[in-house]
């Protein structure tokens, strides 16, 4: 007891020149909070859930790999990727030997 530890998360995708937006556009499916338990499931941790969550939400419904950022703050969201605790980026995977049908869905 007295280990939990909140993590608040965002996913977001690329919008352009206007930089990012929440993944679905104002959804709140993918903006939430974990509480992890001990010390050693860290900001690392709750991105890693999120991702796997994300995956499998892809994988499910056949859509292709999306470029995405998830930002974990503690505590509480803040207010860009700066004042967070940890950040990933996921970006589709592009090989160039492939055909560009299977680049995208590959």
């Amino acid at each position: 007891m007295g280990t939990e530890r909140a993590w608040v998360y965002r996913v977001e995708e690329p919008h352009g020149s206007a930089g990012w937006r929440p993944l679905g556009g104002h959804s709140h499916r993918w903006r939430g909070k974990i509480t992890t338990d001990t010390p050693r499931q860290g900001a690392e941790y709750a991105a890693a859930l999120v991702v796997t969550d994300l995956v499998t939400e892809w994988k499910v419904n056949g859509i292709c790999e999306q470029h995405v950022r998830v930002i974990v703050w503690a505590g509480e969201e803040g207010t860009d990727p700066d004042d967070a605790v940890f950040t990933v980026e996921i970006q589709p995977r592009v090989d160039t030997e492939l055909p560009i049908m299977a680049r995208f869905c590959g």
